[in-house]
């Protein structure tokens, strides 16, 4: 469904800034032109800048040292490369271009199952995908339906993705989860009570506290991620605090969508700081990648 959204929105504005762009320059202005499809297509830097300064307003130091205007500047930079990747070409066009990968003879050893987070589906691992296929790593990657519903709905969408991972390795599994991710898999081990089933699980930007930004949000989902919400409150309840130890944090005092900081953590936890980088591309980050592997090797 989210690919079909997508793919909608990113033809209408190719479209639009297209036909802009003609009618504009037919009618003898060719530098508004210019600057009026620059607008429709570059216009979402602008909302991304307006998500900084909130983040510079709101931001403490919590978890992680103030970010720099710099920093932040960086992490702008990167996310503005990283967004129109993600959400116009890898998700509404190549979401199925990287099948998942159990392989019939692997190697004794675990494998991954990949959660993408809120407005996103399995196409945004597709970088992940391709290199864990060519180090013949299992992996299967979800799509978290539907969209807009309670993150209750995404347990048992997980929980069919660990069965065939277990199935094909016989090992407890990696789960990634990135950004509401990492909360849908809380929620699938407090379901499922599944610890024993865990190799490690690593979250990326995940809002474990809620994230300040959630207060626009009117979604279910993103009701259930603004500081202090029941449905948090809840999941806490259910979690023995042993069951952190089992987890990797990555957060960053630069992510535009997941502040203060320390709402990326968790007490017990391993908590990573990913410096000068935002939210959608902190997914992406070698740190992070490379943490992955070291769990599954």
């Amino acid at each position: 469904m989210l690919a079909r959204l997508q793919k909608f929105i990113s033809i209408s504005l190719f479209l639009c800034a297209g036909a802009w762009a003609f009618f504009v320059a037919a009618a003898g202005h060719p530098a508004w032109a210019a600057i009026g499809a620059a607008a429709v297509l570059f216009g979402y830097a602008l909302f991304l800048a307006a998500e900084f300064t909130l983040l510079y307003c709101v931001q403490d130091a919590d978890a992680a040292p103030r970010p720099s205007v710099r920093q932040l500047g960086r992490a702008w930079w990167g996310e503005v490369l990283s967004t129109p990747r993600v959400f116009l070409w890898r998700q509404p066009f190549r979401s199925r271009a990287e099948p998942d990968h159990l392989p019939a003879t692997h190697a004794a050893g675990p494998g991954v199952v990949l959660v993408h987070g809120l407005v996103c589906n399995r196409g945004l691992w597709n970088p992940w995908m391709r290199e864990l296929r060519a180090r013949d790593l299992p992996f299967v990657a979800v799509n978290l339906e539907p969209v807009f519903g309670s993150i209750d709905h995404y347990p048992r969408i997980i929980e069919d993705a660990v069965a065939r991972v277990e199935a094909a390795t016989g090992q407890p599994v990696v789960l990634v989860g990135h950004s509401m991710g990492g909360l849908a898999i809380r929620a699938w081990l407090a379901r499922f009570d599944a610890d024993a089933r865990v190799r490690r699980v690593i979250t990326i930007g995940s809002p474990h506290h809620g994230t300040w930004l959630a207060r626009f949000g009117l979604t279910v989902n993103v009701r259930q991620m603004r500081p202090g919400a029941p449905w948090l409150a809840d999941l806490a309840r259910r979690e023995p605090p042993a069951r952190y130890t089992r987890f990797s944090c990555y957060f960053g005092h630069c992510d535009n969508m997941v502040f203060p900081a320390g709402s990326g953590t968790l007490p017990g936890a391993e908590n990573v700081h990913v410096p000068a980088t935002a939210h959608v591309h902190m997914a992406f980050s070698r740190v992070v990648f490379d943490g992955v592997l070291r769990w599954l090797r």
